[in-house]
Order: C-alpha cells, then structure tokens, then sequence
C-alpha cells in the first residue's frame, strides 16, 4: 500500500528538493568553471579526456536536474489542481506519497556525491 500525506507535507518535501536542486545546480556552475581552469593551466592530452568527461557530467546533471524540477513542479501543479476544486477541506486530506519522485531524487544526489568526489581527485592530482 502507498503512504498517505497531507497536501502541505508534500509542498513541503516539493520545496526542499526544489532549493536542493538549485543548490546543485549552482555547484554544476562552479564545478564547470574549475574545470576549464585545469583546462587552460594543463593542456596535456590525459586531462583533456578527463576534462571532456567532466564537462560531459555537467551536462548530464544539469540535464537531470531540469527532468526533475519539471516534474516536481508538474506534482505541485497537479496539487494545486486539487486545491482549487476542494477548497479549503483539503488540508487534512491525505495524497498518495510521491515515493517515486522521492527515489528520483535520492538517486540524483548518490551519483551527484561520486561526480563530486571523483571530481576532487581529478582536481587534486590536476592542480
């Protein structure tokens, strides 16, 4: 059986995933500019595939975060649909969890974790 929550529990968990996500989205930012810094500062032919795949990943992740944020904000939508038709009733009434956007996310931020961590090696034996 699926869990059960209220309406202001999931825009709750909808919010702190969006600003999750936009905190990745940042470091995704910061990470592409060290990136071309090891670019320009060692040309070699072995940091450049390391470089493109780096580059690669960043793409990748922004790209994951936009699939995410799309359809965290099409649940929100669809809750504030049941807002509307409800009424003021509605705060009490339990929605089916969002187990799979929940495991969407957990997911994301494992993957995300090793991108960082082998991206810290990368930097410190590229610096």
């Amino acid at each position: 059986m699926e869990n059960q929550n209220t309406i202001s529990q999931l825009h709750k968990e909808h919010k702190e995933w969006l600003n999750k996500l936009l905190f990745y989205r940042d470091e995704l930012s910061i990470m592409d500019g060290r990136i071309l810094e090891v670019a320009k500062k060692k040309p070699g032919k072995e940091v450049m595939v390391m470089v493109e795949h780096f580059q690669n990943q960043v793409i990748i992740q922004n790209e994951q975060i936009d699939i995410l944020n799309h359809d965290i904000k099409s649940h929100e939508a669809y809750l504030h649909t049941a807002v509307e038709k409800k009424g003021a009733d509605i705060g009490t009434e339990n929605f089916s969890d969002h187990q799979k956007h929940r495991e969407s996310i957990a997911v994301f931020e494992k993957i995300f974790r090793e991108l960082r961590e082998e991206f810290i090696g990368f930097l410190a034996k590229s610096m």
